[in-house]
């Protein structure tokens, strides 16, 4: 599959669909960065009349997870991704339009490098950063994501 976001928001509204209708949307993808926007609506709010958490961590790790399947497919081999654990910190009310960007590609490509050469699962940690419309930090996430090889080269 070609890494684009068309093709990337095809796959969530097949795959994840519960990401799709919350409004999760892949804008940019390349070999360094992911940038995913998610708007706040009536579907996706909480409570409190901001963006559930929940909504947040999906847009957080489709922003790293997109990264990690780019250079996954980079690299030709077949290797398997997890996330082994996340952590979230909330420091304002996500409202309006959030994005979340993560700019870890070359920490991902030297993991997966690291697990191709030794044959040995590895471990990434990947920060997203979800920032609102006035660049104001609304939640920071960061998401360990564990790799290891299935087989040689596809």
């Amino acid at each position: 599959m070609e890494f684009s976001p068309f093709r990337i928001n095809s796959f969530l509204f097949f795959k994840l669909p519960s990401a799709f209708w919350c409004g999760v949307r892949l804008k940019q993808l390349d070999a360094q960065q992911a940038l995913v926007v998610v708007r706040h609506r009536w579907i996706n709010q909480n409570p409190f009349k901001s963006m559930y958490f929940a909504v947040q961590a999906m847009a957080a790790e489709l922003s790293t997870g997109a990264l990690v399947m780019y250079h996954i497919q980079k690299s030709g081999y077949n290797i398997s991704m997890l996330v082994a654990s996340n952590q979230s910190t909330f420091t304002k009310k996500a409202t309006g339009r959030i994005q979340f960007k993560c700019d870890a590609g070359q920490q991902i490509a030297q993991a997966i490098e690291q697990t191709i050469q030794t044959g040995e699962g590895s471990t990434v940690v990947l920060q997203s950063i979800g920032t609102n419309q006035q660049g104001e930090q609304v939640s920071v996430m960061q998401f360990e994501w564990t790799l290891k090889v299935k087989s040689n080269k596809r």
